[in-house]
């Protein structure tokens, strides 16, 4: 069983507004510990607990524990720096392109703006 199947377990196991609460606090720290429940209820070790919030988190860790689930390391996090993939052909071949038409319309914007010059100037001596 997963940890967040025996999170719904106690749910429905236990429907007070200090269970849920409790439980609430735990998933939200398992968000920021990429779920790794040792680490979550090392969080909440300092936190103040809803009245019968402390018997409910030791249920919790008591089947995580017999589930193997109590403390999941899921390596770094992926969002953190994600991975260098490699450049193919094909997306080098496309940045090359764009980079190629960026600087040509950056030259054709150049000759219009000494083309407008030299008309007004020669225009308004004329």
């Amino acid at each position: 069983m997963s940890l967040y199947g025996i999170i719904a377990d106690l749910r429905r196991e236990h429907p007070t507004p200090a269970a849920m609460q409790t439980l609430d606090l735990v998933v939200a720290e398992l968000g920021r510990t990429r779920d790794n429940l040792h680490d979550a209820v090392a969080a909440l070790e300092g936190k103040a607990l809803p009245p019968g919030g402390k018997q409910i988190l030791n249920e919790l860790v008591e089947r995580a524990k017999q589930e193997g689930v109590y403390d999941l390391d899921f390596g770094p996090d992926p969002y953190d720096k994600p991975p260098v993939e490699n450049l193919d052909e094909a997306t080098a071949g496309i940045g090359a392109l764009l980079a190629i038409f960026s600087v040509l319309g950056v030259v054709l914007a150049g000759v219009a703006v000494v083309i407008g010059l030299r008309a007004i100037l020669s225009g308004a001596s004329g």
